[in-house]
């Protein structure tokens, strides 16, 4: 073992003596820039990496971001006709043996003018001390690091043990006056007593204790600055050092030790060792809020070693516990959107430039963003130097002008300390209780050196305390403090003997008040006066309540027959918002799952005659009557106010899983439907009524057993017919929850007005609720009611319900809220909604001190104001529903004849599209079948004809061509002047029926062609040309005004070139249409030969002459005008199918512009 450390230390000595002699001899290179073609001076950039060394700052990791910052730093240097070329090299390990000689190598044949890299100690050590003699500038992002397995294995070397002694001083590149070119762009472990400093500074702690492990070096390192630091300033009360390595050392004897002198623990140990510490202190009941604890981990990796509580082992329940005592101290990660970009970018050019695929959780770690910023921090130093036509080559004046000096990186504000060292930021993370995850409360900023917490924020002391720890017991730290025992012992008899007596008084009074509550609370469980029977709830006919206020309610006519004996309603009641038709009988029972569950819409039902409100719920099973469910019930009825809508029962439709909900019926629909309404005008007498009822209803239902709502919303503010605002939906979780989840744009618009301390732990909407969360409810409703629109309103129209959920979720620094500014209300309105959405829960106001608040705001507003709003509300209603009756009548009518018309000119899935406001996506297709016809010699018969006479002509003809098309699975395309165009084979694609669909149309037509009669020319025989291609297209939906849906492809052409160059009376088709017809074997055709097709050369092309089964084929019926739609029943089914199954389909499309397809031919 000796001998193999000596070579190493010998071949190290060596490779050094080699330098330094070839640096002797060679003297200083003289660096001379290359040249480029466009004539810029370039100089090289070394690049010493470590390779495949699975570390986080391996070449493969952080080559991409030098890369992509010498690529900004060239874009600002090329004003100087200067650019920086990267000279690249790698080395295995993480040692000191190969990096020196690719040092060399890049200073004496590439004439590099800086060094980025490298970046672990062990090799940044030699290659910075010959940049230093060479008079070059070194940046590394790195540069304070434990060393890898190959260096901890040789501790106890001569190598281990100098580096070791280097460590445990302030840090081995702490000293410049060794390393004078170096710069550190990362961290420096000589910082960390200043982060712990400010820590124990904010808490009031002066007495610390320090456990380090001298087997792991980074801990060893971190142990000792700490210990040098927290000792010069007084605070280190305590040190021990452990061997991480054996398995005899006892974790209890250690935390013993340290508690007879400090309540704080720092633990420099290695991850696995933490959680053994922290299951000891769990044991010696250190973790229940007496003690603190922390760490250093400077960021989650596995390079690191593994800091987590959970190991999948049997005590991990005992870990998590233990850890919510304990604070840990990590390097702060960048989170900016422009670092995300950043880490985007990185991870694509390491795939496609390294071959490195970032695993998936693997982060783009801090020290890639500290290596950008080194290049970048360089580029900024050369960039000064050419505009005050310096020299570059030298390095002590490059490094001066990067060190004492700060500017904004891509890892957030830089600040570089005037001995070249990063004053690196860090984050105070302590462990949630309910997420069992590491969460940043604090921030150390290296800028101003001082404890930040983070807002919104707080440290989960354990064991329920509210504050960190006493620096000092009340009786000292053995307990032996004088004056407390003195104390001790004189209260201790009058201690017990009051006890007794309180525990005897105590125990009585509460028995009988026990007692009584248990009687009470029994007669009000067993009482099951809410339960409703099916045949005892009926249906209001024509009363599906809109919570518009009955303005928009759709509903058909009810007629009732008293003749009849059994009081049938005989009506049907068309629910068009619910899709349910069914019949109503009085007194019978009616099916649960017939109701539809409400959304805008609720059910109104008659019970006992009155008026209910009914919402519907579906379990997944059937709902057991539970002593939960009973509980719920009670307290929900006991909630009587004016302002809470009163539960009235349920109905448990055993054996469905349906259960309806009866409550108070309110009329006037909800507080979002008044806002939504523009025909009420909402003057501040109105809006500070309405929110007066909402704190009444809220201040009350706090203080009843229901405790909080959870679902408060502008939806859930219903108005009655008096307008008095009634607060709906809370309570009875065991029937209201939902059984599946969507987590759908609807799901997270209602966690919209969720408090964004609830979100983590809201799984639907109102599962969790608390009194704190529902005051930041009454907060977003104020937005609402202030704006006079929905929560959010002024950036509704540029994020998403999910976006604005997650930033508020993020607990962003200023808090992310709505947008209300002064001139939108009342300064004291403005100033009640700040408070009460505030992102610290506690800080925000009861809603008795809303109520307050409220009441002496109202003091400026009419006193008699509900009168005034009844008489104005129904001069409203009374005008406006006779109004919106008629009109809603005519906007039906009209609507359905603009579809009528719509339907017509385009393919109904398009047009439906189109009326939606969605964008109609272009579709290719594979293979279609285009028919295309015109009339021979139309221009002379335009000439020899009036212009009405060509219109009654062209009408007869294209209204029998349309009643043939009918009978076939085709869509018109269009006509323009005597062209017809038909396809088939889209929009709905039919295989390779398009061509059989064709070909027996276009036989038709050509029949019918014959025995047409001109009736202005009775004498004269029409005659026109047929063409028909099969193949691909693309069709698609072309311009805004007047849109068409047209097909675009060569087909076309092809197809209109065959029509072009066919015979009267004759269906020319292409080879193409010819191979496919092949397949049915039922068609006539005839080889045409070679023709010529303009653009297309000589093709082949046939006739089709007919069907093979000729006798099959009746003569076509003479063409009578008005004739009727379908054909004489004594037609060829093959080509007029008796049954017309594709008519719905025909006329209704059109897909191109024949007047542009002509300009083409």
């Amino acid at each position: 073992m000796e001998n193999s450390l000596c070579k190493q230390v010998l071949s190290v000595s060596t490779k050094f003596l080699v330098i330094a002699v070839i640096s002797q001899t060679m003297g200083f290179v003289n660096v001379t820039p290359a040249y480029d073609e466009h004539s810029t001076r370039v100089y090289n950039v070394g690049v010493l990496m470590a390779s495949r060394l699975n570390s986080p700052f391996d070449l493969e990791r952080c080559g991409p971001a030098v890369d992509l910052a010498l690529a900004e730093v060239n874009d600002f240097l090329s004003v100087h006709n200067v650019k920086l070329r990267k000279v690249q090299g790698s080395y295995p390990s993480c040692s000191g043996s190969a990096a020196p000689g690719l040092a060399a190598d890049m200073h004496f044949r590439a004439n590099v003018i800086a060094f980025i890299g490298p970046a672990c100690a062990f090799a940044l050590e030699p290659v910075a001390k010959l940049a230093a003699y060479w008079n070059t500038p070194i940046i590394t992002g790195m540069g304070d690091q434990p060393p890898s397995e190959e260096e901890l294995s040789v501790t106890s070397g001569i190598l281990g043990r100098i580096n070791k002694w280097k460590n445990e001083s302030s840090g081995i590149f702490k000293d410049k006056s060794k390393y004078p070119t170096l710069t550190r762009m990362s961290y420096c472990q000589c910082r960390l007593r200043l982060v712990f400093s400010s820590i124990f500074k904010e808490f009031g702690w002066s007495h610390v204790a320090l456990i380090l492990d001298r087997s792991d070096l980074f801990s060893w390192t971190v142990g000792k600055n700490l210990e040098y630091g927290l000792r010069k300033e007084g605070l280190l009360k305590f040190v021990r050092e452990l061997d991480g390595n054996s398995e005899d050392e006892s974790y209890h004897y250690y935390l013993r030790d340290a508690s007879m002198y400090a309540r704080v623990l720092i633990l420099s140990v290695r991850g696995t060792l933490v959680r053994k510490f922290m299951l000891a202190a769990h044991d010696l009941e250190m973790t229940r809020g007496d003690w603190a604890f922390l760490d250093v981990e400077i960021f989650q990796g596995a390079y690191w070693g593994d800091h987590d509580w959970q190991v999948d082992d049997e005590d991990d329940a005992i870990a998590r516990k233990a850890y919510e005592a304990l604070l840990r101290v990590s390097l702060l990660q960048p989170t900016s959107p422009r670092f995300q970009d950043f880490a985007d970018t990185v991870r694509q050019r390491a795939q496609t430039d390294y071959n490195y695929s970032f695993s998936e959780g693997e982060e783009v770690n801090f020290f890639i963003g500290a290596f950008y910023d080194g290049v970048y921090l360089l580029g900024m130093a050369l960039n000064e130097t050419l505009s005050e036509d310096g020299d570059i080559t030298d390095g002590i004046s490059i490094t001066r002008r990067m060190w004492d000096r700060d500017f904004i990186g891509i890892t957030g504000h830089v600040r570089i300390d005037d001995n070249g060292d990063r004053d690196a930021d860090y984050s105070i993370l302590d462990l949630d209780p309910i997420t069992g995850r590491f969460e940043v409360v604090a921030h150390y900023l290296g800028l101003n050196r001082e404890y930040s917490p983070v807002a919104g924020k707080k440290i989960h002391w354990p064991g329920g305390r509210e504050g960190p720890p006493a620096d000092v017991p009340e009786c000292g730290f053995l307990g032996n403090d004088p004056s407390c025992t003195s104390r001790t012992e004189a209260y201790t008899f009058v201690a017990y003997t009051s006890l007794a007596l309180v525990v005897f008084l105590l125990v009585a009074v509460t028995a009988i008040c026990v007692l009584y509550r248990h009687l009470r609370v029994s007669a009000d469980l067993n009482n099951m006066s809410w339960r409703i029977r099916p045949e005892e709830l009926l249906l209001e006919i024509g009363k599906p309540f809109s919570s518009k206020i009955n303005l928009h309610q759709a509903i058909a006519e009810v007629n009732i027959d008293e003749s009849n004996e059994e009081n049938i309603i005989k009506s049907t009641l068309f629910l068009q918002n619910f899709g349910l038709e069914q019949r109503i009988r009085r007194g019978s029972q009616f099916s649960c799952e017939s109701l539809p569950p409400t959304t805008v819409f609720t059910t109104v039902g008659i019970y006992k005659g009155e008026r209910v409100a009914i919402k519907k719920v579906t379990k997944k099973k059937v709902v057991d009557v539970t002593k939960k469910l009973l509980w719920e019930i009670k307290q929900v009825r006991d909630v009587t106010s004016e302002n809470t809508v009163r539960f009235i029962g349920a109905c448990l439709c055993s054996p469905s899983p349906t259960v309806l909900i009866l409550t108070e019926y309110c009329p006037r629909g909800s507080l979002k439907d008044v806002l939504e309404n523009e025909a009420i005008k909402l003057d501040w007498n109105f809006r500070m009524s309405l929110i007066h009822d909402i704190v009444k209803g809220m201040s009350y239902l706090h203080a009843s057993e229901v405790s909080a709502h959870g679902k408060l919303r502008s939806c859930n503010c219903l108005i009655d017919g008096r307008f008095v605002l009634k607060i709906s939906d809370f309570g009875l979780k065991t029937l209201t929850t939902p059984s599946d989840l969507i987590m759908d744009d609807n799901y997270y618009t209602k966690l919209l007005w969720i408090a964004p301390e609830l979100l983590s732990l809201t799984v639907t909407p109102g599962s969790a609720a608390t009194q704190k969360g529902d005051v930041y409810s009454f907060a977003i409703i104020l937005e609402e009611i202030v704006v006079r629109g929905g929560p959010y309103e002024s950036v509704k129209s540029f994020m998403t319900s999910q976006e604005i959920v997650g930033r508020v979720a993020a607990s962003e620094t200023p808090s992310f809220r709505p947008e209300v500014t002064p001139k939108d209300c009342p300064p004291d309105i403005l100033s009640l909604m700040e408070k009460c959405w505030n992102e610290i829960p506690e800080e925000r106001p009861t809603f008795h001190a809303i109520r307050e608040t409220i009441r002496g705001i109202m003091k400026g507003y009419c006193e008699n104001l509900m009168d005034d709003l009844l008489r104005r509300m129904e001069q409203y209603a009374n005008n406006l529903e006779a109004l919106v009756e008629e009109k809603t009548e005519q906007l039906s009518l009209e609507k359905r004849r603009s579809e009528e018309l719509l339907y017509q000119v385009l393919p109904r899935q398009v047009a439906c599209q189109l009326m939606a406001g969605e964008l109609v996506q272009p579709e290719q297709f594979e293979c279609v079948t285009i028919y295309f016809s015109d009339i021979v010699g139309f221009t002379a018969l335009c000439a020899q004809s009036t212009p009405m006479e060509v219109v009654d002509f062209l009408n007869d003809l294209y209204s029998t061509f349309d009643r043939i098309i009918e009978f076939y699975d085709v869509y018109k395309v269009e006509t323009i002047g005597d062209a017809y165009m038909v396809v088939s084979g889209l929009p709905e694609r039919n295989g390779n029926e398009h061509v059989r669909e064709i070909a027996l149309m276009a036989l038709a037509i050509l029949d019918s062609v014959r025995s047409f009669t001109i009736m202005h020319k009775q004498n004269a025989q029409l005659s026109v040309r047929i063409g028909v291609h099969s193949g691909p297209v693309c069709a698609g939906v072309v311009g805004q005004k007047m849109p068409h849906y047209c097909l675009f492809g060569d087909t076309v052409n092809t197809a209109s070139r065959m029509e072009s160059s066919g015979l009267p009376l004759r269906i020319h088709i292409s080879e193409a249409t010819k191979c496919i017809l092949d397949k049915f074997g039922t068609f006539d055709l005839e080889l045409r030969g070679e023709v010529e097709l303009k653009g297309k050369g000589r093709v082949t092309s046939y006739w089709l002459r007919g069907c093979s089964e000729p006798d099959l084929r009746p003569p076509t019926p003479k063409y009578r005008k008005h004739s009727v739609s379908t054909p004489d029943n004594n037609l060829n089914p093959l080509i007029f199918p008796p049954n017309n199954t594709n008519g719905a389909k025909a006329n209704n499309n059109t897909f191109i512009n024949l007047s542009e397809l002509q300009q083409t031919v």
